[in-house]
């Protein structure tokens, strides 16, 4: 329910939710933020040439007003009408979990493209948010059709679902990979985190799910869910092959080879096939796409550049995604060959992470050097300090060192390892920048060792 104040019949071009963006005749939406409220900017949105506002209170403002109890929620709503419905002119796949979104969409999107589909990925490697805003959302998937594409692969974060960013797409089918400890500063229980999660899973979003079954959250969500469903799991195939850079493996009586490395990776690839097939992909189409995908920039990336060892780039910055990469490389390493890893964490997240992630590294690699990522407006040494006081607790099998300066740490690392050795440098994967303070300069992890092996070799 809404009422209106003002002029009942204004000319709207354009929705927006940034008093920055507004431009002639833009509905400005004053949605209420963690930091900022929206309607302390609406002045500055009609100076800029705002035709009519989205507000949860009557403003003392002499314009069209669309008084709504929930702005976020009108403005997903609005958009979509706005955009006329885009998403139910595509096929639209949502994909969460807490790590192995990105891959799993260029897995899918390489598949669909092999089908002949024109097909976009919106996610973590194409926006500064992994999902955008409601009426950024729209206006994309909105482009996407006047491009002629006729599949979008998004990430879906929890975030997205709880602040009601995906309000008013549908989705052909959602899916869930796994649920670990995450983004708990803002969820603040494991609880409210699946149910942000379990709440992509309704009707009003999708018309099939599909779940990885080998996930307890996921067996969870199986049992829960009001969607059709479709589950998936290891049990599903045979002859598993991996190494860094690659797996295969069979199922449904094909063979399927992955240009990704790492043993999670399959969970990744099987969730990609098994919504193919049950959105009626021909499975040769499955194979083709998979086969041709390439790698994705700094998930499980090998750049060893004729070193006499391997180094890996990945993303891993959550305490499954690091126990993952460590546990696929110790299975997969050569006789006698040492895991280096290279590693911090980001400043301003969730910091109960830190000393886990420290343990686990101690535990799982040869040798760490813990170093800084985007320490943001924290001191880089208090977070490597969190990070040891874990260390200092674990099971520990591996040595130590800390060195803030991440290309320092790096380069350290590649002196350090020999024939037969991995370097893992794990937390900030395809990221370009590095922030520290208020500074954010150019950095990117899989460029700088490069840079280095060159240098060294």
């Amino acid at each position: 329910m809404y009422t209106s104040v003002g002029s009942l019949d204004p000319i709207i071009r354009d929705i927006t939710n940034d008093s920055t963006q507004v431009s002639r005749d833009s509905l400005f939406c004053c949605v209420v933020g963690e930091h900022a409220d929206g309607h302390e900017f609406a002045r500055d949105a009609l100076d800029a040439g705002a035709s009519a506002l989205l507000v949860e209170r009557e403003l003392p403002l002499d314009c069209a007003q669309i008084v709504v109890t929930d702005t976020r929620r009108a403005m997903g709503e609005i958009s979509s009408t706005f955009y006329d419905h885009p998403s139910q002119k595509m096929c639209v796949v949502g994909i969460t979990g807490t790590n192995g979104k990105t891959t799993t969409a260029h897995l899918l999107a390489a598949i669909f493209r092999q089908q002949g589909l024109n097909t976009e990925v919106l996610g973590t490697l194409s926006s500064v948010r992994t999902t955008p805003e409601s009426c950024d959302l729209q206006r994309s998937l909105w482009q996407a059709v006047n491009v002629g594409m006729e599949a979008v692969v998004m990430e879906v974060t929890s975030h997205a679902i709880v602040l009601q960013r995906i309000v008013g797409t549908q989705f052909d089918a959602v899916v869930f990979l796994n649920l670990s400890p995450e983004h708990l500063d803002f969820h603040k229980t494991q609880e409210r985190y699946f149910a942000a999660k379990a709440s992509l899973f309704e009707n009003k979003f999708a018309g099939i799910g599909i779940i990885n079954r080998d996930d307890v959250y996921g067996q969870l969500l199986l049992d829960a869910t009001e969607i059709k469903t479709v589950s998936f799991g290891l049990d599903d195939v045979e002859g598993l092959e991996v190494t860094t850079s690659s797996h295969s493996y069979v199922w449904r009586n094909k063979t399927l080879h992955v240009p990704v490395g790492g043993k999670f990776n399959v969970s990744n690839s099987l969730a990609a096939a098994t919504v193919a097939v049950s959105l009626g992909v021909d499975i040769i189409d499955i194979v083709s796409g998979l086969a041709a995908a390439g790698t994705v920039a700094g998930r499980f990336e090998s750049i060893s550049n004729g070193a006499p060892f391997d180094v890996i780039i990945d993303y891993a910055h959550t305490p499954d995604a690091l126990r993952r990469v460590l546990d696929t490389t110790r299975e997969i390493i050569a006789p006698g060959g040492k895991i280096i890893l290279v590693f911090g964490c980001g400043g301003d997240r969730d910091k109960t992470k830190r000393p886990q992630m420290g343990a686990i590294a101690a535990s799982q690699a040869d040798f760490v050097i813990v170093t800084s990522d985007n320490p943001r407006s924290e001191e880089p040494m208090d977070i490597a300090q969190q990070i040891i006081s874990g260390i200092e607790d674990a099971d520990r099998r591996a040595s130590i060192s800390v060195e803030l300066d991440r290309r320092s740490a790096i380069e350290l690392a590649l002196r350090t390892a020999r024939k037969g050795d991995v370097v893992i440098i794990a937390g900030k994967g395809h990221e370009i920048t590095q922030t520290i303070g208020n500074q954010v300069l150019p950095f990117n992890d899989a460029q700088v060792a490069n840079q280095l092996i060159g240098a060294l070799s």
